[in-house]
C-alpha cells in the first residue's frame, strides 16, 4: 500500500472552521487570537468575536508578527502596524509609492522594509536608515544575533550592518535569489531560488551549499525547534535539511517526510516540538511528526490549495487558510 492510501489519524473534525471570503496569505497569532491576513485590505481576528480590520488601501503584499503585533506592506506604498486591540497606524511610506513586497522583524522592535531596490530600517530609536541593493530586493530577515539585515537579490545576497559605517558582506551565487533565512545559530544563510533549489552559505568562511532536488520553486521554508532542521516546500513530500552540525547539510542527505500526490505548498514548524505542519496543493493539511514521520490530518483536502499556516507561540493551536478564502483553526 502506498504512502498516500495509507490511513492516519484526523483531527480534521475538530477544527473550528472560519470563513475568510478571500485568499488567506498569511496567518499570525497576537497573543491566543489567531489572525488571517487577507489578499485584499483586510485582517481578519478570529477569537471569539470575529473582526475584519482593513489596513491598506490595496492588496497586502506581505505580512510578519511578533505575536505583539502584526505589520504589513501593501501596494499602497505603506508599511502599517496592527495590534491586538485592532489599532493600526502607519510606520512608513515608500516617497515614490512603490509596492512594500518585503517585510521583517528585527530585534528590539526594529522593522525592515524594502521597495524596489531600496531596503529600509527603523530602528527602536524611531530612526531609519536605508541600503540600495544591487537589484530588487526579493527577500528580508534579520540575523539572529547582532543588528544585521540578509537581504535576498539577484545575483546573491548582502548582509548589511546598519547601525555601523561597515562595508556591506556580498554573497554571490549567479541567479535570482527570492527569499532569505538565516539559521537560528546564525552560522548559515539560506536563499530560495527562481530554480527549484536552495542555495547556502556558511558564513565564517562564504563555503557554498547547494540543495536541489525540488519538483518545484521553494516557496515556504521553517527552522524546526532548535534549529536542528529547516523545513522545506516545493515537492510532494516534506523535505528536512540538517543543520545539527558544522557543517550543515554539506556531505549529508535531506530526511524525507510525508509523502503525498500533491505538492507541498507551505510549511510550519511547530514552535516546541520536533512536529511540522504541512499544507498542500490539494487543500490538505497535515502534522508530520519528525523523529518517526508519524502522520495526523488536521485538514481534509478539497482542492484548495493551502495558502498559509501559522501555530500560536505555545504551539497549542494551529492555525490555516487557503487560497480560495476557507480557512480554520484548530486546538490541539
Amino acid at each position: 500500500m502506498s504512502d498516500t492510501q495509507a490511513p492516519i489519524s484526523s483531527l480534521a473534525d475538530r477544527a473550528r472552521p472560519v470563513d475568510a471570503g478571500a485568499p488567506v496569505v498569511g496567518v499570525h497569532f497576537l497573543g491566543a487570537t489567531p489572525v488571517f491576513v487577507l489578499g485584499e485590505d483586510v485582517l481578519l481576528f478570529a477569537g471569539d468575536d470575529e473582526r475584519r480590520v482593513k489596513t491598506h488601501a490595496g492588496v497586502i503584499l506581505a505580512s510578519v508578527s511578533d505575536g505583539k503585533r502584526i505589520v504589513t506592506g501593501g501596494d499602497d506604498g505603506k508599511l502599517i502596524e496592527t495590534r491586538a486591540g485592532g489599532e493600526n497606524r502607519a510606520l512608513a511610506s515608500d516617497d515614490k509609492k512603490r509596492w512594500i513586497d518585503q517585510v521583517a522583524l528585527g530585534p528590539e522592535g526594529a522593522v525592515a522594509w524594502s521597495a524596489g531596490k531600496t531596503a529600509h530600517v527603523i530602528t527602536n530609536k524611531r530612526e531609519e536608515r536605508r541600503f540600495e541593493a544591487p537589484s530588487t530586493v526579493a527577500g528580508l530577515c534579520f540575523a539572529p544575533k547582532g543588528f544585521r539585515l540578509a537581504i535576498a537579490h539577484y545575483n546573491g545576497a548582502t548582509l548589511w550592518f546598519p547601525n555601523t559605517g561597515a562595508a556591506p558582506e556580498r554573497l554571490e551565487w549567479k541567479g535570482s535569489h527570492l527569499g532569505v533565512t538565516i539559521s537560528p545559530d546564525g552560522k548559515f544563510l539560506i536563499t530560495c531560488m527562481q530554480e527549484p533549489m536552495l542555495h547556502g552559505w556558511r558564513l565564517a568562511d562564504g563555503k557554498h551549499m547547494r540543495m536541489s532536488g525540488y519538483s518545484a520553486r521553494v516557496r515556504s521554508f521553517d527552522w524546526t525547534a532548535g534549529g536542528e532542521f529547516l523545513a522545506t516546500s516545493g515537492s510532494e513530500q516534506l523535505i528536512l535539511w540538517p543543520f545539527d552540525g558544522k557543517d550543515g547539510p554539506m556531505g549529508r542527505q535531506p530526511k524525507i517526510l510525508a509523502r503525498a500526490e500533491a505538492r507541498a505548498a507551505v510549511v510550519a514548524a511547530h514552535p516546541r516540538q520536533p512536529v511540522v505542519a504541512v499544507g498542500y496543493a490539494d487543500g490538505a493539511v497535515k502534522l508530520v511528526r519528525i523523529d518517526d514521520d508519524a502522520l495526523i490530518l488536521a485538514r481534509q483536502s478539497d482542492g484548495q490549495p493551502v495558502g498559509a499556516l501559522g501555530w500560536d507561540d505555545a504551539g497549542q493551536t494551529l492555525a490555516f487558510g487557503t487560497e480560495a478564502g476557507a480557512a480554520g483553526v484548530l486546538a490541539l
